[in-house]
């Protein structure tokens, strides 16, 4: 079966034909039209439901007047789905936002949502009708400016959810990791108790000299210093952890091999561990090296699983410090405590593509009198977009100074550049050059009106292939 076209049939008209019935559209009505346009001939169209009356990036731009039915404007966003712009009802005007922003191409296609009857202007027949119609002229101005804003608000609200799926995949990767940490630790931990219980329930049949007492209460002080291990080489540990197991494994230690690693991790020599060996005979010394083992890798686990909540509660206030009310009362921000915050989101993307990350903070002091942290939003698609464009071992360089009336921040990546004939156009919105489905267009758009409109700021961009900068500068006291 063929596919149904919808129908839109166009006829040429003299405006003053039609100036009666736009005369009783509320907008129109107190208009008056110039005696050369309305001898002019203007488009008169008809159009059934589902017809494209403008198709984005290829129609000329025009301006169309609903006289009846409804139309409605939509985009295809990267990832295939539609977004609606807006709707134009009986008696509205629509088109006139791209002509007077100085657009070249409508950003929208245009359908008729019901059966529609539409005045179209073309674009020259616009500019006269404002130019004649002072009347007219203030409703294009006002449509324009309550599209515009209401654009503004929709490419924020998406760019917002483009940064919170940034954010939770962030906090997805960086929760996982130290709550896995955390399980097994526990896990070994469990198995620790079990075996220094067994090994402490064996041990107490044999009473315990002075001596023997005061030599594992020595062992055991040290044993509880594990969440701070030795600094040695990757030979010096292998050649140590091999040495101290076979003078264990010489001394009738049972399991030798696995605790003298262990041992020598915390720091344990065997010059140390001489004073056991003299002072319990050889299956009492097996027992003491087996518990002070089992010991060893308990304070391990536990200093596993304070580190691995330590790392979730600095998730938390990372998370904390990114989402502050913008509602706020006004505050100093420390624009270094964002910047981390925004580094530790964003870890797991960094480690993926093994990007090293050289700060450079000079800024003192790095504080901004502000409401809110919209900053952070900043942060997440500049760093964001620099690890996209850095090779994997790559790095990025983020760096802050102060300049007479401004804090300045700077993010540089080693990637391939922009483009010169790409330059002028990247803050603007839903402009892209990554593949379909993985951009919206939005970022630096979104990172330019808060730079500049939130806060007063200014941003520039330094690009040749191999180093890109975007340089932030921000005043003390700003607008947000």
């Amino acid at each position: 079966m063929g596919e149904c076209v919808q129908t839109v049939r166009v006829k040429q008209i003299a405006l003053k034909e039609i100036a009666g019935r736009l005369s009783c559209l509320p907008d129109f009505a107190q208009s008056s039209l110039c005696t050369a346009l309305a001898e002019g001939p203007v488009d008169l169209i008809d159009a059934e439901a589902g017809a494209v009356l403008i198709e984005a990036g290829e129609s000329p731009l025009c301006y169309l007047i609903v006289l009846e039915g409804k139309l409605r404007a939509e985009r295809t966003e990267q990832d295939g789905s539609v977004t609606v712009g807006g709707y134009a009802t009986k008696g509205e005007g629509s088109g006139e936002t791209p002509l007077m922003t100085g657009k070249t191409t409508s950003i929208f296609r245009v359908v008729a949502e019901q059966n529609s009857e539409i005045v179209r202007f073309s674009h020259e027949q616009f500019w006269q009708v404002l130019g004649c119609c002072p009347e007219i002229r203030a409703v294009a101005v006002r449509d324009m400016t309550n599209r515009i804003q209401a654009h503004q608000m929709e490419a924020l609200h998406r760019e917002k959810l483009v940064t919170l799926g940034t954010m939770a995949a962030g906090l997805m990767h960086e929760l996982n990791n130290p709550g896995t940490a955390a399980k097994r630790a526990a896990s070994l931990l469990r198995g620790n108790l079990m075996q220094l219980q067994e090994i402490a329930l064996r041990m107490s049949e044999k009473p315990k000299t002075q001596e023997q007492l005061a030599c594992m209460k020595s062992l055991m002080l040290h044993a509880a210093e594990s969440c701070r291990p030795r600094a040695l080489s990757s030979a010096d540990q292998s050649d140590a952890e091999e040495a101290l197991s076979e003078w264990l494994a010489g001394a009738q230690v049972e399991n030798a091999y696995t605790i003298g690693p262990a041992l020598v991790e915390v720091g344990f020599t065997a010059e140390e561990l001489a004073c056991a060996k003299a002072e319990f005979d050889a299956a009492s010394f097996s027992d003491a090296l087996n518990w002070l083992g089992a010991l060893v890798s308990s304070f391990s686990q536990v200093c596993a699983i304070d580190e691995s909540l330590g790392r979730v509660t600095d998730l938390v206030m990372a998370v904390k410090k990114f989402a502050w009310d913008d509602r706020s009362a006004t505050r100093s921000l420390d624009v270094h405590d964002t910047l981390q915050s925004t580094l530790t989101i964003l870890g797991h993307k960094l480690r993926i593509k093994q990007i090293k990350v050289e700060k450079r903070f000079d800024a003192s002091p790095a504080t901004i009198a502000t409401r809110g942290s919209a900053l952070s939003q900043v942060w997440t698609n500049l760093i964001d977009n620099a690890a996209d464009a850095s090779p994997v071992n790559g790095q990025i360089e983020i760096a802050t100074w102060n300049e007479p009336e401004w804090l300045a921040i700077s993010i540089t990546d080693h990637g391939h550049g922009i483009p010169e004939d790409v330059k002028p156009h990247i803050f603007e919105a839903f402009f892209t050059t990554k593949p379909q489905g993985s951009g919206t267009g939005l970022g630096l758009e979104i990172v330019h009106r808060i730079v500049t409109h939130k806060f007063g700021g200014q941003i520039d961009v330094e690009s040749k292939p191999g180093e890109t900068r975007f340089t932030v500068r921000l005043p003390r006291q700003t607008k947000a």
